[in-house]
């Protein structure tokens, strides 16, 4: 009986507490929009049920995700959300949350038929939801249609996210929104991302959004809101600000009157900022958290920050800068902060100097430090033991000497260790690695005095997915044990004395590998069955699948294989350079390997032509072929690679002209074509080329005149080659609008005319630069190496990394003629000249000594006259002059930089110089001034003497007639006058004697 009174009392307290749980259920389904709330039974309002339905009308649903708007409660609809209570929609959610139709948009491959985009237009029937406080339209694709004004009305939303929307514009209306409380217009909207529409003027609406405390205004081009921070300073509750990608050109120094006190977050990344330094008002930024100032080629000192006043700091993002200064001031000052937050420190990639402080080890909370490509100095800091929780260490590629502290190895949770390019010493063993147990990625190059010795039975505690090994003699055998690190997708063994063939443990890794970089050693041997096919043929039953995110990148350069290309399944980018491959190029390699987006060929024996196939390469940003024996024409189907960016094709045997089409890719920057047969004129399709930075088309049969549109069309030109072709007539005045020239090479043609004075007008050739390029390996998913081949002091030399340094002008072996322009002395930034073998005449200009970053000048073979001015000797940087075969007189400079010229190469053919090196001495210094007069005046003895006594004839007879006019009128003034001229005669008989005894010397 105590049983079952027990059973009741447990139902009765059951069935009391239903009541109770329901309401609790729905009172926190109603709290979060976003959450389904279709088990709350509330009625829509049938006027806004209508107005959705208007909306879905307008709409492009192809995957129809709004299927389930049917019906007459709509607040049971998919993405709509009521109120509880009144049944008003209060929340519209239409993110694309798969993220398809944003890769989609990007040009990547998306399995299905079916897209997940939302399109079409957007019906102002939303207007009606005016109880709206929620509402994303993110992840979807609206191609470019205007944002919709009428958002503006919806005065009680607080969350508007329109990202990645392909929405252009941002109306001013938005300054009603005072509810707003998260704005998200990131508008990243590839391909509708150029037009005007996209363009933000004005700022001034962001005034009225008083409750904002999100802001992500990024991809949006804000480049002619010049007022841009003073705008946003008016909000005093932004809590998160974004501007990546911004267009921004103008960033204050300082800024006095900040009232964004409880700004956390700041990312000013990827903008377009004009000699920018890093500005002062970062210091009022107190409330600070996060920092993004990355890409931004920002200079000056990183001192204008007083970092001891950021003591919120956590995240600090500055690399891929400009910035100068001792990084110890970075350092020591986060240090200084009593309780240091910071986590993360990201330098990369700036010209930072100094040494690591001990005070590195007061950051102990630090779990990323990068301070990776600088010039930093010194030893790693023994203090860096105290920072146990580290988890990823970058510091490779600066200066740092000594050997690595124990302490670094003792990390358990280290995840990342890049020591590469450094000056360090000491040998690493396994035995360092054994509690290194996370460990990811490792990089390390070895020297002299450092080395790491590993044992094939070595079994690695770790499981790598990323490992660098440079120059470590790793050889004569493959490494054993990397067969045990199941996981990598990146591997750089390059220069490793490493003859052993690829074993076949390597080959099981390629559905994963992004990276192969086998480069610099002899491997040799056969390739694996699997992919060592008999015929080239045989390679189309190959099937290639490309993820999205993953790909694989395999670089065997400059090793020594022999026979057939193999094939890799999953690769995106392949560069098997500086081989010895042979054979064609495989017809279908287009049809096979569609995911492509670089192909690097170069430095092999490839013969026949370039397949048609490669056309079916839509995300080729990159082709290098170059060096290789190809032949036939140059295909015409480059408008079907529209996101190439590098074309290189020289070194080949390709004839024919230039097709019309190569220039129909819209980010083409670089297009070389040299050393090939090519012939014809300049196409007219050239002028499409509207991003080229690099032209080279020398060493071919290019005739015709160089064209005027030159000037007009390729408004980005900075490297323009076309040595050593048959290019005849004038060099165009409009050249000198490519105010971004600084290589200029037109030598070995049969140009004319004179040399333009405006190309002393070279804005690029007029103040140096700073220039900094990525290295060509491991961190990068697009890596692309310069090159050319340019004459600098009179040696051929091919420049790769420090292309973008180099500031030529050679218009040598032409047929030039007039004076070297006095205009081009401006260029101060100019390093090599040559105007070599031409016919100019004239003088060398007299202010050439401002031209202070001359390293080459040659202006042999010419017919310029003159004495070589002394300005010259003032140009410190002179290292190679070529004077000779001219008309120049007068003694050679000894002085200054002129001292260092012994050769006497430098000046043979001059007949009139004098003094050394020549053989031909000058005359005394005493007899210097009567041998020029007769020089410049071209007398001889016989005119000089009769000169002489010619103005003694006369002045006696005037001396004469005065005397006796004088006698005539009064006898006293004769006899003062006889004797007056008694002295005088003495004195002319002595002055005669002396002059002539000269002339007899001369």
């Amino acid at each position: 009986m105590a049983f079952w009174q027990l059973l009741v009392a447990i139902l009765v307290f059951f069935l009391q507490s239903i009541p109770l749980l329901v309401p609790a259920e729905a009172t926190k389904a109603a709290s979060l929009p976003l959450k389904n709330t279709i088990e709350i039974k509330v009625r829509c309002v049938e006027s806004e049920r209508k107005a959705l339905l208007t909306f879905k009308q307008k709409l492009i649903d192809p995957s129809d995700r709004l299927a389930s708007w049917v019906g007459t409660e709509c607040c049971n609809w998919k993405g709509v959300f009521c109120d509880k209570q009144t049944g008003n929609v209060i929340s519209l959610d239409l993110n694309d949350k798969s993220g398809n139709c944003i890769r989609k948009k990007k040009g990547y491959f998306i399995s299905g038929n079916s897209s997940s985009c939302l399109g079409g237009n957007i019906s102002p029937a939303l207007q009606d939801l005016q109880h709206l406080e929620y509402l994303d339209f993110g992840g979807n694709d609206f191609q470019g249609l205007s944002t919709p004004s009428f958002l503006g009305s919806l005065e009680n939303l607080q969350y508007l996210n329109l990202s990645h929307s392909s929405l252009i514009g941002i109306p001013p209306s938005f300054g009603n929104l005072s509810s707003l409380r998260y704005l998200d217009l990131y508008a990243y909207s590839y391909p509708y991302d150029t037009v005007d529409s996209s363009w933000i003027k004005d700022l001034s609406w962001v005034s009225g959004l008083s409750s904002l405390s999100y802001l992500d205004l990024s991809f949006i081009d804000l480049s002619l809101a010049t007022n841009w921070l003073e705008d946003f300073n008016k909000l005093p509750s932004l809590v998160t600000l974004r501007l990546q990608n911004s267009s921004l050109n103008y960033l204050p120094y300082s800024f006095p009157n900040w009232n964004m006190t409880s700004l956390s977050h700041l990312s000013l990344s990827q903008n377009n900022f004009v000699n920018a330094v890093l500005p002062k008002w970062l210091s009022n930024a107190t409330a600070i958290e996060t920092l993004y100032v990355r890409y931004n080629d920002i200079e000056g000192s990183i001192s204008n920050v007083e970092w001891g006043k950021l003591c919120n700091l956590r995240e600090l993002y500055l690399m891929h800068n400009k910035l100068n200064g001792d990084i110890s001031r970075v350092v020591e000052g986060l240090s200084s902060c009593s309780n240091t937050t910071i986590e993360v420190i990201r330098l990369g990639d700036n010209v930072l100097t100094g040494q690591l402080p001990n005070s590195l080890g007061y950051l102990k909370k630090l779990r990323i430090l990068t301070i990776s490509i600088n010039p930093i100095s010194g030893t790693i800091p023994t203090s860096i033991e105290q920072l146990s929780r580290l988890e990823s260490l970058h510091l490779g590629e600066n200066q740092l000497k000594g050997a690595i502290p124990e302490s670094i190895f003792s990390f358990s949770g280290l995840t990342e260790l890049r020591l590469a390019t450094n000056a360090l010493e000491g040998n690493l063993s396994q035995n360092h690695f054994a509690k290194l147990h996370q460990l990811k990625l490792l990089s390390l190059s070895c020297g002299k005095r450092f080395a790491v010795n590993l044992t094939d039975e070595w079994v690695p505690p770790f499981s790598l997915t990323s490992i660098e090994l440079r120059s470590c003699n790793l050889g004569p055998k493959f490494p054993i044990w990397l067969e045990t690190q199941k996981q990598l997708e990146f591997v750089v063994l390059s220069n490793n004395s490493i003859s052993d063939p690829i074993p076949p443990w390597l080959w099981t890794l390629c559905s994963q590998l992004q990276w192969l970089d086998l480069s610099d050693n002899q491997i040799g041997g056969t390739l694996p069955r699997s992919v060592n096919f008999p015929t080239i043929s045989s390679w189309t039953v190959l099937d290639f699948y490309f993820s999205y995110y993953y790909g694989v990148v395999v670089d065997l350069s400059s090793n020594q294989f022999h026979g057939l290309l193999p094939l890799w399944p999953n690769v995106t980018h392949l560069n098997l350079a500086n081989n010895l491959f042979s054979g064609s190029i495989p017809l279908n390699i287009g049809h096979v390997m569609k995911k492509l987006k670089v192909l690097d060929l170069s430095g092999n024996a490839f013969t026949g032509s370039i397949p048609y196939s490669i056309a079916r390469v839509k995300r080729l940003s990159r082709l290098d072929l170059t060096d290789n024996h190809l032949s036939g024409k140059i295909p015409d189907w480059w408008y079907d690679l529209q996101q190439l960016q590098v074309i290189d094709l020289s070194g080949n045997n390709l004839s024919g002209s230039i097709p019309p089409s190569i220039c129909s890719p819209p980010s083409l920057f670089w297009l070389r074509l040299s050393r090939n047969n090519l012939s014809g004129e300049f196409p007219k399709s050239l002028s499409n080329c509207k991003s080229l930075f690099t032209l080279d088309i020398g060493e071919n049969k290019i005739n015709g005149t160089i064209p005027e549109w030159f000037g007009k069309s390729l408004l980005s030109l900075q490297k323009l080659r076309m040595s050593s072709n048959m290019i005849h007539g004038n060099i165009p005045a409009q050249l000198c609008q490519l105010s971004g020239l600084h290589i200029l090479d037109l030598s070995h043609n049969n140009l004319t005319g004179s040399i333009p004075s405006c190309l002393g007008s070279l804005r690029a050739l007029k103040s140096v630069k700073f220039y900094k390029w990525f290295p060509n390996y491991g961190y990068f998913n697009y890596v692309f190496t310069p090159k050319m081949k340019l004459v600098k002091k009179g040696t051929t030399m091919t420049y790769t990394f420090t292309l973008d340094q180099v500031n030529l002008i050679d218009l040598s072996c032409n047929n030039l003629h007039g004076e070297i322009p006095n205009e081009i002395t401006g260029l101060s930034a100019l390093g090599t000249l040559n105007l070599s073998c031409n016919q100019l005449s004239g003088r060398i200009p007299e202010d050439i000594g401002s031209m202070q970053k001359l390293e080459t000048l040659d202006i042999s073979s010419n017919n310029l006259s003159g004495s070589i001015p002394v300005s010259m000797t003032f140009i410190t940087s002179l290292s190679h002059l070529n004077l000779s075969y001219n008309n120049l007189h007068g003694p050679i400079p000894t002085t200054y930089q002129f001292g260092t010229f012994t050769d006497p190469s430098c000046f043979e053919g001059n007949p009139k110089l004098c003094g050394k090196p020549l053989i031909t001495e000058c005359s005394p210094p005493g007899e210097k001034g009567t041998k020029k007069i007769i020089e410049d005046g071209d007398y001889d003895e016989h005119e000089i003497r009769l000169c002489f006594f010619v103005s003694v004839a006369v002045g006696f007879v005037v001396a004469f007639l005065a005397t006796f006019s004088s006698l005539m009128i009064k006898k006293s003034w004769g006899y003062c006058f006889f004797h007056f001229l008694e002295e005088v005669g003495e004195r002319i008989i002595r002055c005669c004697s002396a002059f002539m005894n000269c002339l007899k010397r001369i």
